[in-house]
């Protein structure tokens, strides 16, 4: 693209020669052909000629103030103006947002840069929406913090202001004010469990995934401007219709709950870990500290593990009304035996119910408001309620019955094969569906006292970040870097049992590096089963190997960790071609 670059301050002297020579420089690296006239001391001005002037695809002026860089001869050209001061701090971010946001120049922009010093500034802010946005992803711990970044980072390259709010595993952070929310042109929701939408009634509002918002930040935002709804106070929670990346329907419900169910499940499974530092059978000794570890652990967040994530997919589907029938309903699926199955059924169960009360039984307006705490509760819970008792608890139950004594007594040729498999679930998208859908398969064993699932599924997750931050260390010369440090970043992710972390070298490389962490993936859970490896706690990474007795085998779980990493390392350090540079994302 050709580019005209015009810089200007008062004194006509270094911040112009400086600025001239920052934003040619950082334009030539985005690949344009920069032409600048630098009105300075310290060069002779360059005069601009007839050609350059038509061949002119955007003119940026970098000017205090902007009518002492002669504006009248781009009348009609695409044409950025700012300060001079703007274009110090990040050249290239100031390129980009030069390019989202010139327009035509034409006699009344003149006219208001002659008028007062600080006019250079008017075409820069005018109409310069304010963005906010909300992520939220099931576990809250990476998708959450790294699209937040994502987006930041986008709205600063592109001008706009931005303000995102996290809501992960540890509740909000950086919350929005509702000054900030009243000012903003539009809200980004990039969730992908079901946040509570009504403080942004009135504004347009944009629903996408944590996962689209990662990898295409910048389209994100400006699919955003152009196609957000306005949500009415009336509209009914999820907006509507599907947008960019959005995940929907039972799958987005599912997520919700388990996204409740999960600090409930690691709770419980790490003080069942901690009874066993003083011995596998303390526990049986009544008045003992093991006794009561295991008490907190299996005999109480365990049990609310199915009654919880019952109540928030019924919450997810039907909002508050929801709550109360659904758990009802997961407490009947646990003492019935049904399992976490039984508690799904539960959860669907009691949110469509709970829904369809609401939106189609007519009251009279005088009983309306009874309605969400009393009418639909008490209906739902009672439908729920003889729906799992007479229909849906003796056969689930019998089912999960099956499904654990087939786990517990299957040999190792199946034991292996189920390895492979919930192994390369959890390397196939890193995050995404498969990846959850592998997880809450093993946390669900949990609470039916399954462990050796959940001991692969953790293992395999481990293996795409670790993996990532070998090669970069065996391959260097393969890699710039850039790519060496996300390698190190990716590494200690990997430790901390976050996939995520190699989520920025699957983005610019998804054949090589994508088969490369399916394959050690793989080895890593048939390995990890084929030990007879059991995990009591569903995270934590290889950090949980320091609490005794919390994975039964802890050397040969170690050992299943280190093949696959090494497969995936050595591999794609085999498979990559050349130093492609990946984009990083600081993770809070």
């Amino acid at each position: 693209m050709n580019v005209i670059i015009v810089t200007a301050c008062p004194s006509g002297m270094a911040t112009t020669f400086l600025a001239a020579r920052r934003l040619e420089q950082a334009a030539r690296r985005q690949g344009w052909n920069p032409v600048v006239d630098m009105h300075s001391q310290l060069e002779a001005e360059i005069t601009l000629s007839q050609a350059q002037l038509d061949a002119a695809e955007l003119i940026i002026v970098a000017a205090s103030p902007a009518a002492s860089a002669g504006l009248e001869r781009f009348i009609g050209k695409q044409v950025h103006i700012a300060s001079i001061e703007e274009a110090l701090p990040d050249p290239e971010a100031f390129l980009l947002m030069a390019e989202s946001r010139a327009r035509p120049l034409d006699s009344s922009d003149l006219a208001s840069a002659a008028m007062a010093p600080t006019a250079s500034r008017s075409m820069a802010s005018k109409e310069m929406p304010s963005i906010v946005a909300v992520t939220a992803c099931p576990t809250g711990v990476a998708h959450t913090f790294m699209a937040a970044e994502a987006l930041s980072e986008a709205g600063r390259a592109l001008g706009y202001p931005i303000r995102v709010e996290t809501q992960g595993s540890v509740g909000a952070q950086d919350a929005l004010t509702e000054e900030e929310i009243l000012n903003a042109e539009v809200v980004i929701l990039a969730c992908d469990i079901e946040v509570d939408p009504t403080r942004f009634s009135g504004k347009r509002v944009w629903r996408t995934s944590t996962g689209t918002a990662l990898k295409k930040p910048r389209d994100t935002i400006e699919e955003a401007l152009a196609g957000a709804e306005v949500q009415s106070a009336g509209s009914e929670k999820k907006g509507s219709g599907q947008q960019q990346g959005e995940k929907r329907g039972p799958y987005k419900h599912l997520l919700t709950g388990v996204s409740f169910m999960l600090p409930m499940v690691v709770a419980g499974g790490l003080m069942i870990a901690l009874s066993f530092i003083f011995g596998i059978k303390a526990f049986e000794q009544e008045g003992t500290l093991a006794a009561a570890l295991m008490q907190i652990g299996g005999g109480a967040a365990f049990k609310l593990m199915i009654p919880v994530l019952a109540g928030y997919i019924a919450y997810s589907i039907a909002d508050r009304p929801g709550i109360t029938p659904g758990m009802i309903g997961g407490l009947l699926a646990s003492t019935l035996d049904a399992g976490f199955l039984g508690g799904i059924i539960a959860g669907f169960l009691a949110g469509y119910t709970a829904l369809g009360l609401s939106r189609y039984v007519k009251l009279p307006q005088s009983i309306e408001s009874l309605k969400p705490i009393l009418i639909i509760p008490l209906v739902a819970s009672l439908i729920t309620g003889l729906v799992m008792i007479y229909v849906v608890g003796t056969p689930v139950a019998s089912l999960m019955l099956a499904l654990t004594s087939y786990l517990e007594s299957m040999g190792s040729a199946n034991a292996v094969l189920l390895g492979i498999l919930l192994g390369a679930m959890m390397c196939f998208d890193l995050g995404g569906p498969v990846n959850k859908a592998a997880y809450a398969f093993g946390v669900g064993l949990l609470a039916s006292e399954t462990y050796a699932p959940m001991a692969a599924i953790m293992a395999a997750g481990m293996v795409p970040a670790l993996g990532m931050g070998l090669s970069s260390f065996i391959a260097r010369r393969k890699f710039a870097e850039p790519e060496r440090e996300a390698g190190k970043a990716s590494f200690v992710l990997g430790l901390c049992f976050i996939s995520e972390g190699a989520i920025p070298f699957a983005a610019k490389d998804p054949l090589r590096v994508i088969p490369a962490c399916m394959a050690g993936g793989a080895i890593t859970g048939a390995l990890s089963m084929l030990v007879g490896a059991k995990l009591v706690a569903p995270h934590g990474g290889l950090f949980v190997l320091l609490i005794p007795n919390a994975i039964n085998v802890p050397l040969l779980y170690l050992g299943a960790i280190v093949a696959g990493t090494l497969v995936t390392g050595i591999s794609y350090a085999l498979l990559k071609k050349g130093a492609q540079q990946v984009e990083t994302v600081a993770v809070s």
